[in-house]
């Protein structure tokens, strides 16, 4: 199974800074560059937005991967039925998509601020996709929450029915947060594709 890594835009305040320099130079021969990269006083108040939703997003991706380890952890749990690790383990695991969930609401309420500010709308699209990608992940992880309150509260290794029916469900949550995952990551790619295209057409 492929490795999903958490969405941090790691690139997203270079990519910002890069839209603004290239729409404060001029080109070499003089002449002004298109409009294109043109943008109003608001720009600096967007990007500084961007890199504070950075910030929120550096610190889920520690979280993202203490949650990575967890997960490992209660899926050889269940294996092995050890019910006080599965119960730890999922308590675990909810404090820190908890932890995880509040830091996302902030980088994603950022970001929405910077969109409804008057920027290119390139920078616009950009960013709405990149809240996109953020607002699925988050649903990704309310499933994973959910389904370790379950394990947490429910599960019980010496009732076979139960048992089998609470590592369905695991198993159900773990396939849908992965697709939903890679549908988050491919608004993340679109936008990145995006900044890219919009910088190569006014260099």
């Amino acid at each position: 199974m492929k490795k999903l890594q958490c969405n941090i835009l790691p690139l997203g305040l270079l990519l910002v800074l890069s839209f603004m320099f290239l729409s404060s130079c001029g080109k070499k021969d003089g002449s002004e560059r298109s409009d294109i990269l043109k943008f109003s006083d608001d720009t600096t108040a967007a990007a500084q937005l961007v890199a504070d939703a950075n910030e929120d997003l550096n610190k889920i991706k520690i979280l993202y991967n203490e949650n990575e380890a967890k997960r490992e952890e209660l899926t050889n749990a269940l294996k092995n039925n050890e019910i006080e690790k599965v119960r730890s383990t999922s308590n675990d695991l909810i404090d820190l998509i908890n932890g995880g969930m509040v830091l996302g609401k902030s980088a994603v309420e950022k970001i929405d601020k910077a969109r409804e500010m008057d920027i290119n709308s390139d920078f616009k699209e950009y960013l709405r996709l990149k809240s996109e990608s953020l607002q699925r992940e988050m649903n990704a992880f309310e499933k994973y929450r959910e389904a370790a309150g379950y394990l947490r509260d429910k599960y019980d290794p010496k009732d076979e029915k139960q048992r089998a029916a609470v590592s369905a469900k695991f198993e159900e949550v773990k396939t849908s947060f992965q697709k939903i995952m890679e549908s988050a990551q491919q608004y993340s790619k679109e936008a990145n594709d995006l900044a890219k295209e919009s910088a190569g057409r006014n260099n």
